[in-house]
């Protein structure tokens, strides 16, 4: 056979690396939020009256705090990207 030098071609299992203290806390830490964020999702899963823009209808409890965290996010990833010069900073007096 023609094969690499050595004469095993045999493929080397990958080395498994231990991970850092620093990783294994942020697992956990994710795992535990995950869990929160769950347990918050069963517990509020009662139907709420919603004034929505065309009409009342009754929805989940976990939908309406869902939408109102996407739209604050959105609101937040939108003003973060606004450029430094924009706005009122460019407005400050010299001294």
């Amino acid at each position: 056979m023609v094969g690499s030098p050595g004469g095993d071609e045999r493929e080397r299992p990958a080395e498994t690396k231990r991970r850092s203290r620093r990783d294994q806390v942020r697992t956990l830490a994710a795992a535990a939020l995950g869990g929160l964020g769950v347990l918050f999702a069963v517990l509020n899963f009662d139907d709420v009256a919603v004034n929505w823009v065309f009409g009342t209808w009754s929805t989940p409890l976990i939908v309406v705090i869902a939408i109102s965290f996407l739209l604050g996010s959105g609101v937040g990833f939108l003003l973060a990207r606004r450029r430094p010069g924009a706005g009122w900073r460019r407005s400050r007096r010299r001294r």
